[in-house]
């Protein structure tokens, strides 16, 4: 049977890619269809690993939802921790944002 993800450094993964687990279910949430997934992540490669990342989180969906909450801690966390950027820098990012 054929893994779709798998685990490393603590994260989960698509397998054979460094897509993020929680970055397609983050897609896949606010309603994206797994075409445009592909499309945003091309590092997936085909469809058969989208749906597959898909099917994972549906069947796995309490657990998961748990260690998503808990990566947007750590990413809370980081954020809090993290050093500011430097003035220039964050006004030039705001302004390529708006």
């Amino acid at each position: 049977m054929k893994e779709y993800i798998e685990e490393r450094s603590g994260g989960l993964y698509v397998a054979g890619t460094r897509v993020s687990l929680a970055s397609v279910i983050f897609h896949f949430r606010q309603g994206a269809s797994p075409e445009t997934i592909l499309r945003n992540f091309p590092s997936l490669a085909s469809l058969e690993s989208v749906y597959g990342a898909i099917t994972y989180y549906l069947a796995n969906q309490a657990t998961l939802d748990e260690y998503l909450k808990g990566q947007e801690q750590k990413w809370q966390d980081f954020r809090k921790t993290a050093d500011p950027l430097p003035p220039g820098l964050a006004q030039r990012l705001e302004r390529t944002r708006t």
